[in-house]
Formats: structure tokens, C-alpha cells, sequence
């Protein structure tokens, strides 16, 4: 008989974890169900194994996730039962990772699964947050507006990610032409002029000092390029093991947020999540402190993270959100003072989403503006490097010519 190793969730938010021998993965979900867990991930315990055929298998996008789960809840809206809405979307989704998730939800219902409990199942697919969102919409009979809202929440987040990549897109192809050109100009044309060059100082004619730092950049990058790149590399590598860590994230996303001009993009960015999720979560019924560790874990700063888990704590002893959030000092003093007086109008899940609706549009026009300057910045350089180069290899023939 398989066995599994899962992972879940008591209704307190505590994580467990265990292997199970059964039959399937429907067997391993009905006894947590049973036991009352909130099932987060079922994987066979052999799972290791080499299986070529799934190497090659891809995470649907987020947007084909989006538009699966606003097709199912317009179904679902139209009166049309859940287990033909499964079965007509598993035909008619485009994507074949998600077709397939979709074929295997189908079953599961099928089989008697809860619509919650067989999203859970695939938690490599769906996240947290709308797995989350589809239990309080399948307990509290509301599954196709939490359907909706999720879904556009989805979309906002793809779409602000989307306007940021394709922002940079311009500024990183000057940077690599940039790298390209200079280059070029090193391997290709300076050493040419070194027999020149050669011959002068052998006149007893010093070279300009911007021709001799060429020279000697050029030597240090025949000499040493490889060693150097080998070093820089590692330095990477060693950077990005070090981030795993707590107290790497900690010291990153610290002095991520002082620097002078990414620092305030940094921050918007977070909280901007940090609303939106919350909000998101309070508005389809999910419990606060269950929303509270969600929204934590979506923020994508270990200091955010961390105020939110006090907050969380806080909360659960009785005292407001506001509190602890504010003794942060993470979050911009107009945001805090309007989640202040939300929480004590009761309207904090509305106040929240708009919050966030507000910050993300300050977001888009900072990095708007950043990228405005960004470009010109990376012309100047480019053409300065271009410029160094030429001066200094020209300079030494007026020098001969004037000699002549």
C-alpha cells in the first residue's frame, strides 16, 4: 500500500505534518478531513523517485489560474451544478498543466471530495491565500464571489508585476549592450594601439594617465577576468544561501528599504501586498488571525512579515491591529492612521483593499518615474565609457603627430 507524507493545518493555524499509509490521495484528504485538518499538501513519500515524464511539466500562469477561476464562478452563478462546471472547464481549459488539475479537481468531486478539500490538494498550483478563500466560500455558501474576488485579485497582482518587468525591460537591454560594446572595444580595437603605444614609451614618451588606466584595466581583465568573475560568482552564490536564512532576510529587506530611492518603491511594494491580501481574505469571510498569517507570509519583507505575526499575536490577546502594526514603524503614517480608524468603524477589509488600490497606483508612478531617469542615466554612462575609451586611444596620436 503508497504511503504519503502530508502536510496541514489544525483550525487554531497550527502546522502538522505526518506520512499516512493508504490507497490514494482521496483516502489521505477524507481522514484529515475527518480529523479535522485543513489539508495544505499530500505528496507520495517515494516522490524522489526519477519520473522523466514529469520533468517537463510546468506551474500554470497565474493568468490561465485568473481566468479559470472566473469562468467558474460565472458557471457556477448560472446555476450550473459544481461537478458539470469542473468537468466542462477540465475540457475547454487551454492550458495542459492546468487542464489537468482541473480533470483531477473534476474527480475528486466526483468521488465526494469537497470543492475546499480537492483544491487543497494542489497546493503547488494554488496558493494560500486562495485556497483559504475557497474554505470560507465553500463553508460560508458565498464559493462564487470568493471565486470572483480572488480572481481579481490575481489579476491586479499580475498585472502591477507585468507593468514592473516590462518597465525594466528597456533599462536592461542598455546595460547589456553597454557591456557588449565596451567589450568589444577591449578585445577588439585596443590592441591595435599597443604596438604604438609600445613604441612611444620607448621614446621616452609618458603616455596620458587616462591611456595608461586603459592599458592597465585591459591587462588586469586578460590577467585576472576569470579569477575575478569565478569571485563575483561566488560571492552570488554564497549571498543567495545566506538570504535563505532568517537573519539574512532580516539584514537584506533592512537595508533594502534604507536605500535612498529604491528604499520608498521597496516599502510601497510590501505593504501595498501586505493590504491587499488582508483585505482580500477579510472580505471572503476568512478569520483574522487565520488572514493575519496568510497576509504575513505574502509581503515579501521578513520585518513586514514579523510585525504582522505580532500583530497577529497581539489580536489573538485581545488588543486592536493597529497597535503593534504602528510600533513597526513599517508602515507610512497616513496608511496606519486609516487602518486605525477602520478598525474602529468596523470597515477594515474595505478600507484595506482601498489602501491598497491607492498605494499600488503611487507604486506604478514611482517606478514610472524611476525608470524615466533610469534610462537617460544608462545612456550617460554608456556613452562616457564609449568616450573614455576613445580619448584614450587617440591621445597618444596627437601626441605623434605633434612630434612629427
Amino acid at each position: 500500500m503508497p504511503e504519503y507524507i502530508y502536510k496541514a493545518k489544525t483550525r487554531a493555524g497550527k502546522d502538522v505534518s505526518g506520512q499516512m499509509t493508504a490507497n490514494t490521495v482521496k483516502e489521505v484528504l477524507d481522514r484529515l478531513n475527518a480529523q479535522k485538518l485543513f489539508p495544505i499538501s499530500v505528496e507520495d513519500a517515494h516522490k524522489n523517485d526519477v519520473d522523466l515524464s514529469k520533468l517537463f511539466k510546468s506551474k500554470p500562469p497565474i493568468s490561465a489560474v485568473s481566468a479559470f477561476l472566473t469562468q467558474l464562478a460565472e458557471l457556477l452563478e448560472n446555476g450550473v451544478p459544481v461537478l458539470t462546471a469542473f468537468q466542462a472547464l477540465g475540457k475547454q481549459t487551454p492550458n495542459p498543466a492546468l487542464r489537468e488539475v482541473v480533470s483531477d479537481i473534476s474527480d475528486q468531486v466526483a468521488d465526494g471530495t469537497s470543492v475546499d478539500v480537492a483544491f487543497a490538494a494542489h497546493s503547488k498550483v494554488f496558493d494560500d491565500l486562495t485556497l483559504s478563500v475557497i474554505k470560507a466560500g465553500t463553508e460560508g455558501a458565498f464559493l462564487e464571489s470568493a471565486l470572483k474576488r480572488t480572481s481579481k485579485f490575481l489579476e491586479d497582482q499580475e498585472e502591477l508585476r507585468s507593468k514592473i518587468k516590462s518597465a525594466m525591460i528597456y533599462p536592461t537591454v542598455l546595460c547589456v549592450v553597454g557591456v557588449l560594446v565596451v567589450s568589444v572595444l577591449l578585445i577588439a580595437f585596443v590592441p591595435k594601439f599597443e604596438p604604438m603605444f609600445e613604441s612611444l614609451t620607448a621614446a621616452g614618451k609618458p603616455l596620458p594617465i587616462c591611456t595608461v588606466w586603459l592599458l592597465a584595466f585591459r591587462s588586469f581583465c586578460g590577467k585576472y577576468g576569470l579569477y575575478a568573475l569565478g569571485v563575483i560568482f561566488a560571492l552570488f552564490v554564497w549571498a543567495r544561501i545566506q538570504f535563505r536564512t532568517k537573519s539574512g532576510k532580516r539584514f537584506r529587506d533592512k537595508w533594502r528599504l534604507k536605500l535612498p530611492v529604491l528604499g520608498p518603491v521597496a516599502q510601497a511594494s510590501c505593504v501595498s501586498k501586505l493590504c491587499r491580501v488582508l483585505g482580500t481574505l477579510l472580505q471572503n469571510g476568512v478569520p483574522i488571525l487565520r488572514a493575519l498569517e496568510i497576509s504575513s507570509r505574502s509581503t515579501g519583507n521578513a520585518l513586514l512579515q514579523d510585525a504582522v505575526e505580532n500583530a497577529a499575536d497581539a489580536v489573538a490577546a485581545g488588543e486592536p491591529l493597529s497597535r503593534p502594526l504602528a510600533e513597526s514603524k513599517l508602515i507610512p503614517p497616513n496608511a496606519m492612521t486609516m487602518i486605525s480608524i477602520a478598525e474602529e468603524s468596523n470597515t477594515l477589509e474595505k478600507v484595506l483593499v482601498n489602501l491598497a488600490d491607492s498605494l499600488e497606483r503611487q507604486l506604478a508612478k514611482r517606478v514610472d518615474v524611476l525608470t524615466r531617469l533610469l534610462e537617460p542615466m544608462m545612456l550617460l554612462l554608456l556613452a562616457g565609457a564609449v568616450f573614455y575609451i576613445i580619448i584614450a586611444l587617440l591621445l597618444p596620436v596627437f601626441m605623434m603627430t605633434q612630434a612629427a
